[in-house]
C-alpha cells in the first residue's frame, strides 16, 4: 500500500527530494541511458523511475539507491548530492552555448567601422 508522504513532510524537504530526482534524471541523460533501461537495471518499473526522477517522497531510499547504482555504479549518493560527478559537470559544461566563430575586430576608417 502506498502512503502519501507529502502532507507530513516539510516543504523544504519536498524540495530536496525533487532536487535529488532532477539530479538523477540529469545523470541518466548525461550517461546517455533511457529511462526504461535505467529502470530495468534497477529492478523497478518505468513508472517508478518516473516517480523517482520527479522526486516523489514516497519512493524508498532503497529504490533511489538502486536507481543510482543502475545509472552509475561508481557514483555515491553523497557525490550526487554535492554535484561532484564528472559526467554531470561535463554535461553542464557542454550545455553552455559556444560561439560559432570569433567576432572580427572592428577597425576604424574615417569615422566608420569596417565589419
Amino acid at each position: 500500500m502506498k502512503y502519501d508522504e507529502t502532507h507530513r513532510t516539510p516543504a523544504h524537504r519536498l524540495d530536496e527530494a525533487a532536487g535529488v530526482g532532477v539530479k538523477l534524471g540529469a545523470l541518466r541523460k548525461a550517461r546517455k541511458m533511457s529511462q526504461a533501461e535505467a529502470a530495468a537495471r534497477a529492478g523497478v518499473s518505468r513508472s517508478t523511475a518516473v516517480l523517482i526522477e520527479a522526486g516523489d517522497p514516497s519512493r524508498t531510499l532503497a529504490q533511489v539507491l538502486r536507481y543510482l547504482e543502475a545509472i552509475s555504479s561508481d557514483t555515491t549518493l553523497l557525490a550526487l548530492l554535492s554535484g561532484d560527478v564528472p559526467a554531470l559537470r561535463l554535461a553542464q559544461a557542454s550545455a553552455i552555448p559556444k560561439r560559432v566563430r570569433a567576432s572580427a575586430p572592428a577597425t576604424e576608417q574615417g569615422g566608420q567601422y569596417d565589419f
